[in-house]
């Protein structure tokens, strides 16, 4: 019986001195690739989080911008690392809209290829109008829509979301407003102000200030619920346009492959400093609301948007420009 016990006994020791699976990890510093410039959205919100990342873990994170072909070039670069938690992507969910859009052959499989780890924030779109046109809310733009044709609304470019929002509301409000496509956001407000275009679809932090200017009236927000960044702005859905849901979002992914237990290190880490007042007001400085959540929450996310995106696009015919 002394020796079963002194069995026992050794084995409860050995099993409380192993190492955690993540014990070792970070072993070195770690890369956090971007595939937009320095100072893009995506870029700002990588760096706050790498900043805390580095002194919760004790190994730098890097952030190396690879930008072009709609984030693509950074995205393959991490799905062909090693899958060890040392090479890291933070992107926006137009990863899985433009993986629909880009050629096979030049693209990773978004869903096979990487290991979602954790949804960072969600943003929001704006729907707004020229004050010239006379109209306030939704209703008064379909009824504007539907006494005849003329009413354009612009976007950063054919495939955005703010093209497939467009889209959107043009099938649930049985009305036909007419695209007009921009090389980026900035052309298509001056387009707007100028009388040339009477709607535009873009994030607040671009539209918001001319809002503010009396220079564009907000007609609504294309998502479910309304947004803590703009509660007085009703939902395009509570307006009666229903199946009208464009929300944006950031997250981060690892290579498919790696370990679980450092997914599920790096989902606590980043969750914990999301959970953080200074960071959840950067963040909403950014015009984002940080979410966090599980890794299986940010799987089932991703795999929904990257199947709706596909429906979407095959739907209306969508190409890049």
């Amino acid at each position: 019986m002394r020796i079963l016990i002194c069995l026992l006994l050794s084995c409860c020791s050995l099993a409380q001195a192993q190492p955690a699976p993540d014990a070792g990890y970070p072993a070195r510093p770690v890369t956090i690739v971007v595939g937009y410039p320095p100072g893009a959205g995506t870029d700002v919100l990588a760096r706050l989080v790498a900043l805390r990342l580095a002194k919760r873990l004790g190994q730098p994170f890097v952030v190396e911008n690879l930008p072009g072909a709609s984030g693509m070039i950074g995205a393959s670069h991490v799905a062909k690392a090693p899958p060890d938690g040392h090479t890291l992507l933070v992107a926006p969910n137009t990863l899985f809209l433009a993986a629909h859009l880009l050629p096979k052959a030049s693209t990773p499989d978004v869903v096979r290829a990487f290991a979602p780890v954790i949804q960072l924030s969600q943003g929001m779109l704006l729907l707004a109008a020229r004050p010239g046109l006379g109209v306030s809310d939704a209703a008064g733009l379909v009824a504007r829509a539907k006494k005849g044709p003329g009413l354009s609304y612009g976007s950063p470019g054919s495939g955005s979301p703010m093209h497939i929002a467009g889209e959107l509301f043009n099938r649930a409000a049985g009305v036909s407003i007419t695209h007009v496509p921009y090389k980026g956001t900035a052309p298509a407000i001056t387009d707007l102000l100028g009388g040339h275009i009477d709607l535009i679809y873009g994030v607040p932090g671009s539209l918001w200030p001319h809002v503010q200017a009396g220079k564009m009236v907000p007609l609504g927000v294309v998502q479910p619920t309304r947004s803590p960044l703009l509660p007085q702005v009703p939902t395009l859905k509570e307006q009666g346009i229903k199946g009208l849901d464009v929300t944006t979002w950031y997250g981060m992914l690892a290579p498919a492959g790696t370990s679980a237990p450092v997914v599920a290190r790096l989902n606590r880490e980043v969750a914990a400093i999301l959970a953080e007042p200074d960071v959840q007001k950067e963040f909403r400085a950014q015009w984002e609301v940080p979410v966090g959540g599980s890794v299986e929450d940010f799987t089932r996310r991703t795999r929904d948007d990257y199947a709706r995106a596909g429906a979407i696009v095959a739907e209306f015919g969508i190409r890049l420009d």
